[in-house]
Formats: structure tokens, sequence, C-alpha cells
């Protein structure tokens, strides 16, 4: 009897094993590549990024992550041999962009040299801006919407922001109208996760928009139960707490304005028929509006801002559909109190924080990151685009979007919110 029992529990732990070792080996985006991010070999020195400490990454997992993680470490041994491909790409340092996308080439690209921010300068910074993202998420009496919440409640349909590349240890959310799209072009070369002609890309100014944004193109958080199942929030953990984890954020009211800019005053079809039709038809009291974005603006029939803003502030729209992912507020993009990123970049001193992070990666030697568009959507103009905005609207608008000035250290605009 003793030994049936003993042949049945053995029968399920091999089983057990033989599932994990199929998940592991049988990932074909490169999780067999996880050893170059585990405590043998760290993609940076330990310290080199505030916040990540040696020794801590295996603490208080779950005993399921725990034995996920052994797992996954024993396999480091004999997989410390393969070669690194991406590291042997020579760096690429074009002149010139590629561009043949319309809205880039009405916005152009700076191409002038910028002074690189002392490292040590930029540590303290890091350093600043994770003290006030913690200080905030830790603060019982500053609350917001699924602040509260742990990782494991969030959806996963939540999770599709956050894109990760394996080959280098690196999980990046993406925040739209944050330098989101270069951003994205950077991980596609280091995770080469698309060709062109058989050979993955090099230069990220090469890889063509509408690829870029193409989500089949990125492995993100939210393919992860499609791929190992009940596993999946397990593995995210793992890499939550092995890998280097960073977004970029910006000032709420500019990217607002930059948002109405690129989706409503250029012609996007898609963007026309979905929010400026009803935006035109509950805002500005139109009726029988063209069918298509060309129509409507030859006829003079746009969207204004302050349409946009109605939109934003009224309580149908939430009830309709969650806000579109070029408004919605980082904090419901990037969960920052439920994952500790190590990194904090900010599109005011984008070029500077690039460069940096690209250093702390160790990846500074196969990519430089594309440069700043020039003309590119600046604080000076909040006065102008805000000045036929109502006071009240404003102040509701601020409140809206309060977390994400408060958690990523960005002063309340006194002077659109007072008298």
């Amino acid at each position: 009897m003793t030994k049936a029992r003993l042949l049945r529990l053995s029968v399920v732990l091999v089983s057990i094993f033989m599932i994990l070792l199929i998940i592991v080996y049988w990932d074909n985006v490169g999780t067999a590549h996880f050893y170059l991010h585990t405590s043998f070999s760290r993609p940076h020195s330990p310290g080199a990024i505030p916040g990540i400490t040696a020794g801590e990454d295996w603490e208080a997992l779950p005993d399921v992550d725990e034995f996920l993680a052994k797992l996954l470490s024993s396999s480091l041994k004999q997989n410390s041999s393969i070669p690194r491909k991406t590291e042997q790409l020579p760096v690429q340092g074009s002149s010139k962009p590629v561009v043949s996308n319309l809205e880039e080439n009405v916005r152009g690209y700076d191409w002038s040299t910028h002074n690189d921010r002392n490292s040590l300068d930029q540590e303290k910074l890091q350093i600043e801006r994770q003290r006030t993202l913690r200080e905030f998420c830790a603060n019982s009496s500053f609350t917001f919407p699924t602040k509260e919440r742990s990782f494991d409640d969030i959806p996963n349909y939540e999770l599709n922001h956050l894109i990760v590349d394996d080959r280098h240890g690196i999980i990046y959310c993406y925040v739209p109208k944050v330098a989101c799209t270069n951003w994205k072009r950077v991980m596609i070369v280091l995770s080469e996760s698309l060709l062109d002609q058989g050979v993955p890309y090099r230069n990220p100014l090469d890889i063509p928009r509408e690829h870029v944004h193409n989500t089949s193109t990125h492995l993100t958080f939210n393919k992860f139960w499609r791929r190992y199942g009940k596993f999946s929030r397990h593995l995210m953990k793992i890499k939550l707490k092995k890998y280097t984890k960073f977004l970029f954020v910006r000032d709420p009211f500019v990217r607002l304005i930059s948002a109405f800019r690129s989706k409503f005053e250029l012609e996007n079809e898609e963007f026309y028929r979905r929010f400026a039709i009803p935006m035109l038809k509950l805002y500005s009291n139109h009726t029988n509006l063209p069918t298509s974005v060309s129509e409507a603006f030859g006829a003079g029939l746009k969207v204004s801002f302050s349409d946009f803003i109605q939109y934003l502030l009224d309580p149908r729209t939430e009830k309709m559909a969650p806000f579109n992912e070029h408004w919605r507020q980082v904090y419901r993009l990037c969960h920052p109190c439920q994952i500790d990123y190590d990194f904090i970049g900010k599109l005011e001193t984008l070029d500077e924080d690039a460069a940096y992070l690209l250093q702390l990666l160790k990846v500074d030697r196969l990519l430089r990151f594309p440069p700043s568009y020039r003309n590119r959507t600046a604080s000076s103009w909040e006065d102008n685009w805000f000045a036929k905005i109502p006071q009240a609207w404003r102040q509701q608008l601020y409140k809206l979007y309060e977390a994400d000035f408060v958690l990523f250290g960005y002063p309340k605009p006194e002077n659109l919110l007072k008298d």
C-alpha cells in the first residue's frame, strides 16, 4: 500500500517536473535566455540602479514561485555557454533618420548634440523620483482608484503595456505620448522580435511605425496566460523580481495636449470615427456628420480642445469604455504602486535619461536612443491651450489626473487652477 502511494506521488512529481521543463525549454521567445539576468549574471552591478540591492531578488517568494525560480536557476549552469548574439551587433548611428510616416515628417527630428548629465546627478535624480513614488504609494492619506489592490488583483488585460525582453532582462511599461514609439523600437532591436529580410533590425529608426505599434510584435504580460497557463502569474512575479523595470512619464496636462494634437488635429480615420464623431454630436450639437475624416476636415468640422476636455470629464465616457490609452492615466497603465520600477524617466529630460538608462542596462554599445522631436508639445503652451477652458473644468481635470501629478513629482499647476 505504501509503495503504491509512493509510486503515485512519484508519477505526479515527475509530471509536474516535465511540465515545468517544457515551459522553460520550449518557450519560443527567449525564456531559455533567462540565465542572462539571474544572480549568476546581472545586466548591471548591484547598486548600479537605485532600488536594486544584492541578495534580495528571491526573498519573500511564495512556494510555487520559489520552486519555479530554483528550477529556472538550475538551467543557468547548463546554458551559460550560449553566446549573446545581440551584443555582437555593431553600434548604429546614422546621421539621418529613415522616416516615412507623415506625422514624423511633420515633426522632424532634433539631431543636435546634448550635454550628458553627470552620472552622479542622474543617480541622485533617480533616487529622488523613486522616493517620491514610494512615499505616496505608502501614504494612506493619499488615495486614488486601484491604489490598494495587489498585483494579483490586476486583470490580465490591464497588463498589456508591460513589454518583456528576455534576452536582456528588461521590462518596459509604455505610456503613449511619452516617446513610446521610439522606446518600442529600442525594445524590438534588443529582443530581436522583428526581422527585416531575415535579419534582426539593428537601427531603431529603420523600423516602420506600423510595425512598431503592431501588438503581435511585442511580448507583453497579458500574453503570458495563453503561453504559461496557471503558472503565468508566478513567472510574471519572478521576472518582476529579476528584470530591470522602467517607464517614462510626462506632465499630465501637457500629455493631454499632445494626445489631442496628434489624434484630432491631424487626419486620423480611426480616431475620427471612434471619438471625434461622438464628441462633435454631444458637445458641439452637430448632426449628419461626414463618415470620413477627410470630408469632415474639408468642411471645417474638427473637435475643439474644449470638446475633448468635456469628453474626459463626462461620467458617461468611462461607463461606455475605459479611457483610450493615449489619455488614460499612467497609474492605470503601469500600476506604479504594485510594480517596483527600477528607473523612472521623464520626457522633460528624455535625452539625458535615455542615455543614462542605456548605460545602466549595458546596451549603449548596441544602439543609441533616437533623438528628440523638434517642436515637441511644451509645458509653456499650457496657458494658451487652457485659456478658454472654464476654471471649474480645469479643477475637475486636475482631480482626474492628480495621482499622476503627485506620484511622479509634477507640481500642481496652480496658475491654471486659481482665478
